[in-house]
């Protein structure tokens, strides 16, 4: 970011005034559920589901762990967004097959494409390991085969996407669409969680605080009214 050098005064002014409000539907969307949708919101809780650490007198632990996986990530989202666009914006133009990459190499030279080559492995093996266990976890719950032998399903879960991106390919462009996808899921899923934290046989004598529940119900329609308008957006993918 500071060799790039980003201009930071329009940064500051297209992010509460950008020029056009409904190109952004789409990015929004696929930041959106890429950040907090899908898998990742599920394995940290199904993690420490496993781990024990349920009931109320953990309640700040998770809280805190939580926070703190937010404002982490979404400071690393910042500062790659301000670096890439520094780049772009010195009349740069990136591979549209592999635009990550081809931004470190324009920006930090050959040893910045490498050094970027080692996070996104770093990123792409938590991220498999986090998404195939996910995956199991809730199967598991349904069939007893696959609780009795996880391990097996997860190591298979992993070769079988595994030979998928190697018979597909389109790193880029599939990322983009799971981004979308667990975009438009998430409100759903967040209206779900809503729900069941008012059910008794859920949540027992917990009590979920009344600013939450409005705060989650806003974003509930938001993402959901940001999904609607981006449908289009998903569609092209596939053309």
């Amino acid at each position: 970011m500071v060799r790039t050098a980003p201009p930071y005064a329009e940064v500051v002014q297209r992010t509460f005034v950008p020029e056009s409000y409904s190109s952004l539907f789409m990015p929004i969307l696929t930041l959106t559920g890429g950040t907090i949708g899908g898998y990742i919101i599920f394995s940290g809780g199904h993690r420490i589901i496993d781990a024990g650490m349920t009931g109320k007198e953990n309640l700040g632990n998770i809280s805190k762990s939580a926070v703190s996986g937010i404002v982490i990530c979404s400071v690393i989202r910042i500062l790659l967004f301000l670096a890439i666009l520094g780049v772009v914006s010195k009349g740069n133009v990136l591979d549209p097959k592999n635009p990550a990459p081809s931004a470190f190499l324009l920006g930090a030279g050959e040893l910045g494409y490498r050094f970027f080559g080692i996070v996104m492995w770093a990123a792409g093996a938590t991220s498999i390991v986090g998404a195939a266990y996910t995956s199991v976890s809730f199967l598991k719950t349904l069939f007893k085969v696959v609780k009795e032998h996880e391990k097996a399903f997860i190591i298979g879960f992993i070769l079988f996407s595994t030979a998928i991106m190697v018979i597909l390919g389109g790193a880029a462009k599939l990322l983009v669409l799971a981004g979308s996808l667990n975009g438009l899921i998430l409100p759903i899923s967040l209206l779900l969680i809503l729900c069941g934290a008012f059910k008794k046989s859920v949540v027992r004598d917990y009590k979920h605080p009344l600013i939450l529940t409005v705060l989650g119900f806003i974003v509930v329609l938001g993402t959901a009214y940001t999904g609607f308008r981006a449908l289009g957006g998903i569609a092209n993918l596939f053309k």
